[in-house]
């Protein structure tokens, strides 16, 4: 289940990145390719080849290729947090679960580091999950205590 949560968070996460590019996304079709395309076929190659090669998802993750606006995991995470808040905050307080356990799959955190992200998010519920909480701000004081930890630093960048 939880590998099927973040899969779909990922393939969301898509979405954010053509929206600044046009209806053939991001990747290196549409920053190599045909940067210039104005013609309907040139957009459907740019397409195809964003999404046959790749490197629509490399470039989403690492930031390049026309896909900066995309924010790699940071930002399917953020949408993953808006779409399961409710569980998201049961799971923190527990300090696991399934969805706490998806959401660190969606951010990239590595199997070593996944004990100290749950411990990170159980000792700031309280900041995470106030009443008047968005997911962007649980979002942003997860991104905030992920910083402060020398582990998890490198999973916000």
């Amino acid at each position: 289940m939880k590998k099927l949560i973040a899969a779909a968070a990922l393939i969301s996460a898509s979405s954010f990145a053509m929206a600044d590019n046009g209806p053939a996304g991001c990747g290196l079709g549409t920053a190599v390719v045909f940067p210039d395309a104005n013609v309907w076929y040139e957009h459907v190659l740019a397409a195809t080849t964003n999404g046959t090669s790749g490197n629509q998802t490399f470039g989403m993750t690492s930031g390049t290729l026309g896909c900066e606006s995309a924010n790699g995991p940071l930002k399917a995470a953020e949408a993953f947090m808006n779409d399961n808040m409710d569980q998201l905050a049961a799971d923190s307080a527990r300090g696991q679960g399934e969805t706490l356990d998806a959401l660190a799959q969606v951010m990239g955190v590595e199997a070593a580091d996944t004990a100290a992200f749950r411990a990170t998010v159980q000792s700031n519920f309280d900041s995470m999950f106030t009443t008047e909480a968005t997911a962007g701000d649980a979002f942003r004081s997860l991104t905030e205590a992920m910083s402060q930890d020398k582990a998890l630093q490198k999973y916000v960048g």
